[in-house]
């Protein structure tokens, strides 16, 4: 429950609970599961597991950081940003409505921070907002996790269809190349989730009402000891179909494995390279995440320390975030 974060996108992490269970297949190495089995024997992960609410003392610090906050522009030159929920979900359906509601109210009075609320469970967002929502508050962002392209197309339209003064997708760890700008939603029809547009099928079926537009876009890579290799590809494209539609776009981390060879540039005797490493610290990863030489756009991956794998693509950080 960190003060000071240490996740690039935000300023502070703020637990109102920890819990949650694994719902998609970017869960199935998750940090917080670790983390809770480790310091809670597991006690507050899956579905019939409690979820514990975390004392007065942490709940007290966003009402520090909003008093802050004149202070922390003056020297920033923006608001401060607080991931809400890192260890739990605020729409998971396993908490008590009333930590809900008591966590609203704390939203509520600190108006000078920003909320970042990112779940997996974008299903049950209109059901669990507070009743003078709106439009949506001013001061909380809505995110949704969108790892895989059957996560995108499964959360995505559920989060545009909520208001919300920013509107953004965590996809980490991206497991696979990911399509905003082609969300298959009904039959034949298709959503671009950068633009908030739907196109009509070829079969001339009609397409759903206008919604909402992506704002920004969170991409990483995994880390952990049992972390997945991320496709250089993969964040690539993401960032591409972002820098067309005008979309911000974050790039967080390769996590614990970076690109070590590219087979189509440099074409080296990388399978007498290959032969002499241990295999458990390198992985064959094409570009349709096939675990293996034959494929299109073949890359060596190897394991790294996250610090060492770094943060650049292509040469350069993107850091961008909605102001």
């Amino acid at each position: 429950m960190a003060e000071q974060s240490n996740i690039e996108w935000t300023d502070h992490t703020f637990n109102p609970w920890e819990g949650c269970q694994r719902v998609a297949p970017e869960c199935d190495h998750c940090y917080a599961e670790v983390r809770d089995q480790r310091f809670n024997g597991g006690n507050h992960w899956g579905p019939k597991a409690p979820r514990r609410r975390t004392g007065i003392a942490n709940w007290n610090k966003p009402l520090r950081w909003n008093k802050q906050a004149r202070a922390f522009a003056a020297q920033h030159g923006r608001r401060q940003r607080v991931f809400c929920a890192s260890l739990a979900d605020v729409f998971d359906n396993a908490v008590d409505p009333q930590w809900r509601a008591d966590l609203w109210a704390l939203i509520r009075s600190c108006d000078r921070l920003d909320w970042l609320l990112l779940t997996k469970r974008p299903q049950n967002i209109a059901a669990m907002l507070p009743d003078d929502w709106g439009s949506g508050w001013p001061n909380v962002w809505l995110g949704t996790s969108a790892g895989t392209q059957k996560t995108a197309e499964t959360n995505i339209p559920h989060l545009l269809a909520i208001p919300a003064a920013v509107h953004f997708v965590s996809a980490e760890p991206l497991l696979e190349k990911v399509q905003l700008n082609a969300l298959k939603i009904k039959g034949n029809i298709t959503l671009d989730a950068l633009r908030g547009e739907a196109q009509e099928d070829l079969t001339g079926k009609p397409v759903p009402a206008p919604i909402s537009r992506l704002d920004w876009v969170i991409c990483g890579g995994e880390s952990g000891a049992k972390a997945r290799p991320m496709h250089p590809d993969w964040a690539r494209s993401l960032r591409d179909q972002c820098t067309a539609a005008g979309t911000l776009f974050f790039f967080k981390q390769w996590g614990n494995w970076i690109a070590e060879i590219d087979r189509d540039r440099d074409d080296p005797d990388w399978r007498a390279d290959y032969s002499k490493t241990k295999r458990d610290e390198w992985a064959i990863l094409n570009a349709d995440g096939g675990i293996g030489f034959h494929g299109d756009r073949v890359h060596l991956m190897k394991r790294a320390a996250k610090k060492v794998a770094g943060r650049t693509l292509d040469g350069r950080e993107w850091s961008e975030v909605p102001a």
